[in-house]
This record gives structure tokens, C-alpha cells and sequence, in this order.
């Protein structure tokens, strides 16, 4: 009889360690290197050089002239920080909608730069970006959503994992989804005010070009 009582804690004991077991699998299959399917992405290291060096010659060349700066011409961020804002757009963003796939989400990446010294108000917190960081380019990653849009097309759009409202499209917002986006940052209500985002790279310059390979 008293078998028969603890049968549920058992149950419930065996499907947790199932569960965790088959995340456990599933997280060593990413990491397992032998298991992987196809092959990992790559360029000739030609067509790499040839890339940069059109973007310095060119493009950087015109910008350093123009507002008279030493911009930057490269950010790196660190494997965890990848990993991570990674792994919150999919907890996340399952968490409001479970039928989310990995197929429908994306990560936008916005060219920006940091405000000019003078303007630095929003960044006195941010102890890990120094004023060295003014008017330099940068890398700012945006989630991206699959919808289907009025014309029947699915398209990648900018939204907020923290906001539930960014996840459906209205007309209204065809033309400029991220309009959704900034006005969901200003709500009164419970909801997020902020806005899932990731920054704070390491730019060259100003870190040492030694670092670099091309």
C-alpha cells in the first residue's frame, strides 16, 4: 500500500529526469563537434581582405574626413554574450508564444555610433564604455520575428521579446515596424520598458589593432 502511495512521486521524479535529461542531450548536441550536421560557414580569406580594405579606403576614409574622427572598423563581443542574448530571444519569445521556431527568429544588426562626448549623459552609467568610445561606430542587435504582412509574404521584423504587443503586425506599422518598437518602450503600464537589445562591444579603435588579422 505504501508503493502504491509514492507511485506519483515517482512519476513525477522520473519525467523531471527525463526532461533534463533530453535538455541535457539536446545543449552537448550544439556543443558535440562530432554530432554537428553539414559544415560551419566560410570565406576565402582573400575575399575577407578585399572586404575590409574596400570599407577602409573607402567608406571609413570619407567618415574619418568628414566629422574628422579615427572611427572604429571593427567590434567583437565575447562567445557568452553571444550565447546568451541568443538563448533569452528564444526563452523568451517562447515564453509568450510556445509555437515559436527557431526557423522564424533572427537578429537584426543596426549600424550605429556613439554620441559625441559633449552628449554623453545616457552613458555615464555604462561604466564599461568610456568617452574614448565618442561619435565611433558600433553594432547594435535587434530580435527579428517571421509575420506573414498584408501582401502574403513572410518578412522579418524587429520586435521586443519583453512586449507581447510586438509580436502581432497592424497595418499601421507596415511601412516601419520599429515605430512599434519605440512606442512600446514608453508604455505606463506592467509591461517592459525596455527593449531586448545587446551593445557594448569591444571597437578598434580605440583597443589595440594588434588584435586583428585583417
Amino acid at each position: 500500500m505504501m508503493e502504491m502511495q509514492n507511485l506519483p512521486g515517482y512519476a513525477i521524479a522520473f519525467l523531471c529526469g527525463t526532461i533534463a535529461l533530453y535538455t541535457l542531450q539536446k545543449l552537448t548536441g550544439y556543443i558535440d563537434q562530432g554530432k554537428r550536421k553539414g559544415h560551419p560557414a566560410t570565406l576565402d580569406p582573400k575575399v575577407i581582405q578585399q572586404m575590409v580594405d574596400e570599407y577602409r579606403n573607402n567608406h571609413l576614409a570619407a567618415i574619418n574626413k568628414a566629422l574628422g574622427v579615427s572611427d572604429a572598423y571593427s567590434v567583437s563581443f565575447g562567445l557568452k554574450t553571444l550565447k546568451k542574448f541568443i538563448a533569452d530571444i528564444e526563452f523568451y519569445s517562447k515564453k509568450v508564444n510556445p509555437r515559436i521556431t527557431d526557423n522564424t527568429l533572427g537578429i537584426r544588426f543596426y549600424y550605429a555610433a556613439y554620441p559625441k562626448d559633449t552628449d554623453w549623459g545616457s552613458f555615464e552609467n555604462e561604466k564599461s564604455i568610456g568617452k574614448d568610445y565618442a561619435q565611433k561606430h558600433t553594432l547594435i542587435m535587434i530580435p527579428t520575428l517571421k509575420k506573414n504582412s498584408n501582401s502574403g509574404s513572410y518578412l522579418d521584423y524587429d520586435f521586443n521579446p519583453l512586449d507581447r504587443t510586438t509580436f502581432l503586425i497592424k497595418d499601421r506599422d507596415q511601412e516601419r515596424p520599429i515605430t512599434l518598437m519605440a512606442m512600446s518602450a514608453d508604455r505606463s503600464d506592467n509591461q517592459s520598458h525596455q527593449v531586448m537589445a545587446q551593445n557594448h562591444g569591444q571597437l578598434i579603435p580605440p583597443a589595440q589593432i594588434i588584435q586583428e588579422s585583417y
